[in-house]
């Protein structure tokens, strides 16, 4: 009897250390949809939180950024704590941050309530991301089984990203605004559980400390400089309240740099930047950040305040776009070694390119097909093609120990982009509507804001040509 009781403790303790695949698979790609969701989850509600909360137009923007910010200024510095303190340790950290802001947000009742429950959920979101691929990795075995559950691990974040819009819609019309933050804190709570429950633990901590003054910085830098952006639409780039925090954010920066490069254990290894593979597809990433992002916050805004759709009826109609993203992702890497690393990079750019220009075209009157769907499914289309391209070719001229640091650096451009290019573009459609809220000035606005991103994309995809290297180097081999 004895020994029965002892071989079943030994068979539950086996199943606790090695969980199934696919339940690793399920439980770190609930994670990263979480962190994803929930930067695109609250576009669609911020004309409900504005009349909630009487939300400022920079509070509307700061909704977005707050989270978005703190996401990307400590993800890489949530990847090494991983490293260093435990992975398990830390998704559980960064998850119960996560859902704990989260529930502060959604019980907000001022404005500044609410942007520091987002600053801290993409703290928490910043802690968590990074364990999420860096689990998956380890409890995967190398090959064919490992690509596909990155494969899908890549489909569920752009899919968070692309299904925000409905997701939000649907719990505004039968719930209101706050549950868009509130539904995370079951379904945080739920996977919570399991995961303490069937994750095991795992680092590569090798003596580094953390690096919280590069942290620190490279955050304070990038959201002192995304506020002076900010500051541009009432007061004008040559009032101090613009001047100071634009030059104070790029001193903050400038002390990054130098913290990075005296540091025994930098948050950012400068010498990497020296590789081309990391340097141009870092720099791909966030032009092509600074406009993809944007778009949904865009296409939300113009499909209520302009077309005057319901919540619900927005997240309807971004549904194809969603399923874009998701379809780009799943694509680009059978093109990949056909047609080329960098070639599938150019031509997703492209894509998304004829889409920002085409839907620079809208109108106040503008008819669903053209105005929405069409523009919309080449805009995510063409991003869900171009994103794994850059991250491989980022990836590929690095150490295998520095893959994880890496893939970092690479959420951290992407996410960094997209906060500054809504900052700028946001003060571009601004300015163009001068403060008039009729649809006729808000649909010039945000046409404005296309052209720029079209721009900006177009200027991404000639640097990709010419810088990008022209295939992965696993691929060369």
């Amino acid at each position: 009897m004895t020994r029965m009781v002892e071989a079943a403790e030994m068979s539950r303790t086996a199943r606790r250390t090695s969980p199934p695949t696919w339940l690793v698979v399920a439980l770190t790609c609930a994670g990263q949809f979480l962190v994803v969701l929930d930067v695109s989850v609250v576009n669609v509600a911020l004309p409900s939180m504005r009349t909630g909360l009487a939300l400022s137009e920079q509070g509307q923007q700061w909704v977005v950024n707050a989270y978005a910010i703190a996401f990307a200024g400590f993800m890489l510095l949530g990847g090494r704590a991983g490293d260093l303190y435990g992975r398990k340790r830390m998704f559980l950290v960064g998850l119960g941050l996560f859902t704990l802001a989260s529930l502060a947000g959604g019980l907000a009742q001022q404005e500044w309530h609410l942007l520091l429950a987002r600053a801290v959920q993409g703290l928490g979101a910043a802690v968590l991301a990074p364990s999420t691929l860096t689990i998956l990795t380890a409890s995967v075995p190398e090959g064919a089984a490992r690509a596909r559950a990155i494969g899908t691990w890549t489909a569920v974040g752009a899919g968070g990203g692309a299904a925000g819009g409905l997701v939000g819609g649907l719990l505004i019309e039968t719930l209101s605004w706050r549950w868009v933050l509130l539904i995370n804190v079951p379904v945080g709570a739920v996977v919570l559980c399991a995961a303490a429950w069937f994750l095991t633990e795992g680092r590569a901590g090798d003596g580094r400390r953390l690096d919280l003054p590069g942290a620190l910085f490279v955050t304070a830098g990038l959201g002192t400089l995304a506020y002076g952006i900010s500051q541009t639409e009432a007061e004008g780039w040559t009032a101090s309240a613009t001047l100071v925090p634009l030059l104070a954010g790029l001193a903050l920066l400038g002390l990054f740099l130098v913290a990075e490069a005296r540091t025994a254990s930098p948050l950012m290894p400068l010498g990497l930047l020296r590789l081309r593979s990391v340097s141009s597809a870092n720099v791909a990433m966030f032009l092509s950040g600074s406009a993809m992002f944007c778009m949904w916050f865009f296409m939300t805004l113009y499909a209520q305040n302009v077309l005057g759709y319901t919540p619900l009826e927005a997240g309807l109609a971004l549904v194809p776009s969603s399923l874009a993203v998701v379809l780009g992702s799943k694509l680009a890497p059978r093109l990949m070694r056909p047609v080329g690393t960098r070639n599938v990079a150019v031509l997703g750019t492209l894509v998304a390119v004829a889409g920002f220009a085409w839907q620079s075209t809208m109108t106040p009157d503008g008819a669903y097909v053209t105005a929405v769907l069409c523009p919309g499914v080449l805009m995510m289309l063409g991003a869900g093609l171009a994103a794994t391209p850059l991250a491989s070719l980022a990836t590929s001229g690095a150490a295998p120990e520095e893959a994880g640091l890496v893939s970092g650096l690479v959420n951290t451009s992407r996410t960094m982009g997209g906060s500054l290019g809504l900052a700028v573009l946001s003060t571009v459609a601004a300015a163009r509507s001068g403060g008039s809220a009729t649809p006729e000035a808000l649909t010039e606005g945000y046409a404005l804001a296309f052209r720029v991103g079209a721009a900006v994309l177009a200027a991404g995809l000639v640097l990709m040509w010419l810088w990008l290297p022209r295939q992965a180097r696993q691929e060369e081999g």
